[in-house]
């Protein structure tokens, strides 16, 4: 049996520019199917608020649910890297909270890793975070948790000034220890910029093809959402028609006396 990816195996794979592979998951069953294929890194992702939950966004995402959902991951999975995304105001408020949380995700949650948003003014909650030996990946860009102050899911970096702000954010993560950083929602051309500029891996959603790594949302790319259509998303299956009519042929069969039949009953 392959051992658990590492953060070590992660940073290796840039050094010599192996694509990272990285998709979302919040429970058991998609965990297996994702290892069980190679998957590189699983991200528990606080998506699971608008994906899984229903939510309008991932701000009502509490510490409890992602430690739910990352016991599940968890133990679906052997051999990728584990990486929980720490929920709104689970690190924001002080250092000494976001090490709590971080090892609760740790201890609690059997993750590998924490994943948090924001630059420059996140850079002394990353390195202490670090400091007790919690592998940090950093997220910048277009932060969803941030959608209130950026007006809504809004392409960032496009401007001169704002580009300059991203590229500070990506050294400052850096810097502080982060072991790789999600870019979200920037320019290709910068997002290049950044992976050049940094040691570190550089995973791309919405950011082009010149980051280190891709990550996606499970739901999205198998056509199980349809509150929204980013046109970063590629949809590689549609199985909520398989799932739809599976249900619809229940519901016939149970509804017309077709099911169960004496194959499926007990003497």
């Amino acid at each position: 049996m392959q051992k658990r990816k590492t953060i070590l195996d992660i940073g290796l794979m840039k050094e010599q520019q192996n694509k990272i592979v990285v998709l979302t998951a919040y429970d058991y069953p998609f965990a297996q199917l994702m290892d069980a294929v190679g998957i590189d890194i699983i991200l528990v992702g606080d998506s699971v608020g608008s994906v899984f939950s229903g939510y309008d966004n991932t701000l009502p995402v509490t510490l409890d649910e992602m430690l739910y959902h990352t016991r599940a991951v968890v133990r679906g999975s052997q051999q990728a890297l584990i990486v929980t995304d720490m929920p709104f105001m689970s690190y924001q408020i002080d250092e000494r909270d976001a090490r709590l949380n971080a090892g609760r995700l740790i201890k609690e949650g059997g993750a590998q890793a924490v994943k948090l948003e924001g630059g420059e003014h996140m850079a002394a909650t990353i390195r202490s975070i670090v400091d007790i030996d919690i592998p940090v990946v950093g997220h910048i860009g277009l932060t969803p948790q941030s959608i209130h102050r950026m007006g809504g899911f809004r392409v960032q970096g496009r401007e001169e000034e704002q580009a300059r702000k991203i590229l500070a954010d990506a050294k400052a993560v850096e810097e502080a220890g982060a072991f790789a950083m999600v870019l979200e929602g920037i320019p290709r051309d910068l997002a290049k910029t950044v992976t050049k500029s940094v040691s570190i891996p550089t995973i791309g959603i919405g950011a082009g093809a010149d980051c280190d790594g891709q990550v996606l949302v499970i739901h999205d790319i198998l056509g199980l959402c349809d509150k929204y259509s980013p046109k970063f998303v590629k949809r590689y299956a549609d199985i909520s028609a398989t799932i739809s009519q599976g249900i619809e042929s229940y519901i016939k069969e149970v509804k017309g006396g077709d099911f169960p039949t004496s194959e499926h009953s007990f003497k």
